[in-house]
């Protein structure tokens, strides 16, 4: 099917709109419902969307259209109440609108879609331990929504999480006290993370660590009492570091147990 542009008026299976019998002819005097302007037979989406935002009341009876499009802007301005009916549509396109105006308690329907942007918008809206069934989503942006506005009490669920950016807000965002569990994280970004919030008395564990930009955050972190350990690190900035710590002592500067 051709794409309509603006100026075209045609129905959504390209044929000519007809005034004469559309349902909603006795809309025409009110000015709610005007050819070529706001018409939900018409195939221009505008058009469609300004009849469903003079006519709501009428949204619901949508719901059965053959085209994905008329369906998916009745459900911007449906009544919540009847949006349920929709949870199950054909089209991803429709399911996702739902999905953004679906009272909570009705979004776990959804959590399982098995279109991406769906679950995305689900995982935005969701809270608690409803969120936290999303933690092993198989899409990954899916789990960086989650990673992001998961309740840091729930995210020692993700602490293990296959992707490396779900990994890095996870260490962004979990107790600092749970931190400890992810020094070993193979990713170098994970552990510059870690190294940024773990608590000085536990950095000694990365004072070894195989890339010098998380060597540097110790350096800057760890206190002065086990600073000397990296006098000799092989970078160059690291050695500068520590070398402007140790001259330049601070005694407020106390290891926090």
């Amino acid at each position: 099917m051709a794409t309509a542009t603006p100026t075209e008026i045609r129905t959504w299976d390209d044929r000519e709109v007809d005034c004469g019998n559309c349902p909603h002819r006795d809309l025409v005097q009110s000015g709610s419902c005007e050819r070529g302007r706001a018409c939900v037979c018409d195939r221009y989406a505008p058009r469609v969307d300004r009849f469903f935002r003079q006519n709501p009341e009428l949204a619901s009876e949508y719901f059965s259209h053959p085209y994905f499009e008329v369906r998916a802007i009745a459900a911007n301005y449906a009544d919540i109440s009847s949006l349920p009916w929709l949870v199950g549509d054909v089209d991803e396109t429709v399911r996702a609108i739902v999905a953004l105006r679906l009272p909570h308690f009705l979004l776990p329907r959804l959590r399982e879609d098995p279109h991406r942007e769906v679950r995305i918008r689900v995982a935005s809206r969701l809270e608690g331990r409803d969120l936290a069934a999303m933690a092993e989503d198989p899409d990954y942006y899916v789990r960086i929504v989650v990673a992001r506005r998961l309740d840091p009490s729930f995210l020692s669920l993700m602490m293990n999480d296959d992707d490396p950016e779900v990994r890095r807000i996870v260490a962004q965002r979990i107790w600092a006290n749970q931190l400890e569990g992810m020094v070993s994280d193979p990713e170098a970004s994970v552990r510059l993370e870690v190294a940024r919030r773990l608590m000085p008395r536990l950095l000694a564990y990365l004072q070894c660590d195989s890339d010098w930009r998380v060597r540097y955050e110790v350096a800057r972190r760890v206190s002065e009492s086990r600073i000397e350990a990296m006098l000799d690190d092989p970078d160059e900035l690291v050695r500068e570091l520590v070398h402007t710590r140790l001259s330049s002592p601070h005694p407020w500067e106390t290891e926090q147990e």
